[in-house]
């Protein structure tokens, strides 16, 4: 079992998802038979997360969906937050202390993938890193950030343009208690994105090394639902 607490960011509206016909809010939207978001509480709670905090804006939530999370024990912050970056601040008021996987509500892998990321990021913050992103070369997304790794795996620098990498960034990002406590600190320089995050740690000297994942669906629009219920599922 992996004692790792988990965060989360669940603040998005699904605007693009709605547009292409998608009522249900991004967390709601069904996968596989569940809801998104129900999938991803699930897993990790059965890889052991010990707490498991979920940071959403509450009207998004039915009366019986928000009763069922809160009988999963979950913690939930109501957050109405401009970005990714701080939707990440608001939840951790509410994460205990430890290391931490913070990860998109929109971030699709299967079971085993998710106990993957789990497993070599702990070891890598043992190892001495400071952070560790998940990354994938199976590209489908509308603002990719591709990254670019020293020959030791941890990473060289963030892009926007794939150059000589084939990597991006995955959703799914581990934070040790050292990084996950600079989070306001760069918000006050300005920076208000993940990308825009992971990358001041990488000119800073933090060390962010990298776990590889063989599929994971940024679930943005109606053909991403229809890539995640396929690797999900395993169908072709």
């Amino acid at each position: 079992m992996i004692a790792m607490h988990a965060l989360i960011l669940a603040g998005g509206e699904g605007s693009r998802l709605r547009a292409d016909g998608v009522p249900a809010p991004k967390a709601m939207v069904p996968v596989a038979g569940r809801p998104l978001l129900v999938g991803m509480v699930e897993t990790l709670s059965g890889l052991g997360c010990p707490t498991i905090t979920v940071a959403i804006r509450r009207d998004t939530l039915s009366g019986a969906a928000l009763r069922d999370l809160l009988e999963r024990s979950l913690r939930i912050v109501d957050c109405r937050t401009p970005s990714s970056l701080h939707t990440l601040e608001e939840g951790l008021w509410s994460v205990p202390p430890g290391p931490l996987l913070c990860t998109m509500v929109d971030t699709v892998m299967r079971p085993e993938d998710w106990k993957h990321v789990l497993v070599e990021s702990e070891q890598r913050l043992r190892e001495g890193a400071d952070a560790c992103v998940s990354i994938t070369s199976f590209v489908h997304d509308e603002s990719p950030l591709y990254v670019r790794e020293h020959d030791d795996g941890s990473v060289a620098r963030f892009a926007s343009e794939p150059g000589a990498s084939s990597w991006i960034t995955g959703g799914a990002y581990v934070l040790s208690s050292r990084v996950r406590d600079l989070v306001p600190r760069v918000i006050s320089l300005g920076i208000v994105r993940m990308r825009g995050f992971l990358q001041w740690l990488v000119e800073h000297g933090y060390r962010v090394a990298t776990t590889r994942v063989e599929h994971v669906v940024d679930l943005d629009r109606l053909s991403d639902l229809r890539l995640a219920e396929a690797g999900l599922t395993g169908a072709q």
